[in-house]
């Protein structure tokens, strides 16, 4: 499907936790904003189960709080619209994006609120207890896990801080490396070998997520040494993946300026990418923190910022929001 080009003052790619705040501060800014969801509307919380740290909720599941979200964007006056951007053009001002659906948008400023996706093991298992046991988060999820026994998959800075975080909860932490040796910095390495809850399992990796006598919740694993081929069943309560995460930004490289994992380069103190008028919110540029309400708060800051672009440049005042 096609269509006139819409053109918006403020186009928004992607709908979670980042990009509808993103819209809902830039319609109060009066910028009649236009929101692209996305392949995955909602994003990450949307196969999250209950949250229990987002500020206001003592528990939420998360789709109910992408929903709530999505409902006050659309209240306040974002145009919410059921897209993928396709391919965008930021060499010309105003930014041309196209949908999948053949919609073509100019924006003058443009919101990149694409996120991030974790990386996972590939096993069906692992899949089958996503939410039941099996997370990418510790910070999100470690709280689930206070007397139990977890693992932690990964070799890197982020496998040894979750592993540590998760001592904060857990009895026994297990950490489980395909190779000899950790890739994470000395000083992370010396908090993990001091903890006397962490026990690493070297060269060996995770083959299946096994349920518990019930069958709906992670009750073991099964680990495969990988000199020996051996394969041992541990009884855990939980499974960490810290394998890394993929940013959402093939669609702007090559356009604005990615660091060496492909996360988006932004101004100090700031949302502001390489391309002046182009702001980047959320996980797409946040591999540290990775929560919902880091990313609302990016989002509210690329929107004030976008606001703030089109002031000094007289763009803000006359809505020109076209169909």
């Amino acid at each position: 499907m096609t269509g006139a080009t819409r053109h918006t003052r403020l186009l928004i790619i992607g709908s979670g936790p980042a990009g509808y705040t993103a819209g809902i501060y830039a319609a109060r800014a009066a910028l009649d904003p236009v929101l692209v969801q996305g392949l995955q509307p909602g994003g990450q919380l949307t196969i999250t189960t209950d949250v229990e740290n987002w500020p206001g909720d003592v528990t939420v599941l998360g789709p109910a709080l992408m929903e709530r979200m999505e409902a006050q964007a659309r209240h306040i006056g974002v145009d919410v619209v059921t897209d993928m951007i396709a391919s965008v053009d930021l060499s010309q001002h105003p930014f041309v994006a196209v949908g999948e659906s053949g919609a073509p948008y100019r924006a003058d400023t443009l919101v990149i609120a694409t996120g991030a996706q974790a990386r996972w093991l590939g096993l069906d298992s692992e899949q089958r207890y996503r939410g039941s046991g099996v997370s990418a988060c510790a910070t999100c999820d470690g709280f689930f896990f206070r007397g139990r026994t977890v693992a932690v998959v990964g070799g890197g800075n982020s496998a040894v801080e979750e592993a540590l975080f998760l001592t904060n909860f857990a009895t026994k932490v297990y950490l489980i490396h395909r190779r000899a040796a950790l890739r994470a910095d000395r000083t992370n390495q010396a908090r993990l070998f001091a903890n006397p809850r962490i026990e690493m399992i070297w060269a060996s990796e995770v083959t299946e997520v096994v349920g518990d006598a019930g069958g709906r919740v992670v009750g073991a694993i099964d680990i495969r040494h990988l000199p020996s081929g051996a394969i041992n069943r541990v009884p855990v309560d939980g499974l960490f993946v810290a394998i890394g995460h993929h940013p959402a930004t093939e669609l702007f490289r090559g356009q604005i300026a990615l660091d060496d994992e492909g996360y988006a380069v932004t101004a100090p103190d700031s949302t502001a990418t390489s391309v002046p008028g182009v702001f980047a919110a959320g996980d797409v540029r946040d591999k540290i923190f990775r929560q919902a309400v880091t990313s609302a708060a990016m989002g509210c800051m690329a929107a004030l910022e976008a606001e703030r672009w089109l002031a000094e440049r007289g763009l803000a005042e006359a809505g020109r929001n076209a169909a």
